[in-house]
């Protein structure tokens, strides 16, 4: 049995100065970390979260252990969506979780050194390992929200670094320039798509050019997404002209039986915007 009231009213008790004691331990030269700061501020910040932390766990020794670990999950959970700790590397996070133990397991066993008449080393050790298990459940529920908001941010710049790669840029007289760049994949190729489309439409192009100068490779899904990106365009009224096409590319589009018989194609960008001018 880990319950122990009074237990909970010497951690309870001792609870801010667990927290100065943990403070004392942090040590952190990381110009990325938090724990870094000497803002008096984000040290009280620091010092009030580590505190909560504490009386929360406290509650293990008055409640029972399901009901514990589900409110406790619950509870850790909203906190790893700290930002400024998500921001943190994570082993400036998981050190201080295990500072946090080592500063509690010390309370612990300074309430057993006062009351070895009461408290035996079962009792004791029974303690030790169920804390652990919480810190743990912690530093899992906080490195799992971590690797989610990193996943997040990883897509969202992957999102900007598409959309930035496939912008249709205006010209006059309802014209535009789609200048593609760099490695050409099939869920690239389906994006340009999807954008391309959306921004005619919004800017109501008549004439679009293409230019493929920059694309050194193109293999046979992204060959058919680009010839599917000019007949959805031709759909909505849009005249499209290629240009640029590398020999390499235009091997690929005849072995694949690609019709460019109702298709403008110049050789360059520039010949491609002096047939738009005439």
């Amino acid at each position: 049995m880990h319950r122990n009231r009074d237990l909970y009213q010497f951690l309870v008790e001792n609870s801010w100065q667990m927290t100065e004691d943990w403070y004392q331990m942090v040590d952190d030269q990381d110009p990325e970390s938090i724990y870094s700061s000497n803002d008096p501020k984000i040290i009280q910040t620091l010092k009030e979260q580590n505190q909560d932390y504490f009386l929360h766990l406290h509650k293990l020794f008055i409640e029972e252990e399901g009901k514990f670990f589900s409110e406790f999950k619950k509870w850790s959970e909203e906190l790893a969506k700290d930002q400024k700790h998500l921001t943190t590397p994570v082993h400036c996070v998981v050190r201080e979780f295990n500072h946090t133990k080592d500063v509690y397991l010390s309370y612990l066993k300074k309430f057993y050194q006062e009351n070895t008449d009461k408290i035996n080393v079962d009792q004791l050790l029974n303690w030790i390992e169920i804390v652990g298990r919480v810190v743990n459940l912690s530093i899992y529920i906080y490195i799992d929200e971590a690797h989610k908001n990193t996943i997040k941010q990883l897509e969202a710049q992957k999102q900007m670094i598409n959309e930035l790669s496939s912008p249709v840029i205006s010209l006059e007289n309802k014209t535009a320039l789609l200048p593609l760049i760099g490695d050409i994949d099939t869920a690239r190729a389906k994006l340009i798509l999807e954008s391309t489309l959306t921004q005619c439409a919004e800017r109501r192009i008549e004439q679009l050019c293409i230019d493929l100068s920059g694309v050194a490779i193109i293999d046979t899904m992204v060959a058919h997404e680009i010839f599917n990106l000019i007949r959805a365009l031709k759909l909505l009224g849009v005249q499209s002209i290629l240009s640029g096409i590398r020999p390499e590319i235009a091997q690929t589009a005849i072995q694949l039986g690609l019709d460019f018989e109702e298709i403008t194609t110049t050789s360059s960008l520039a010949r491609a915007l002096e047939w738009i001018k005439a």
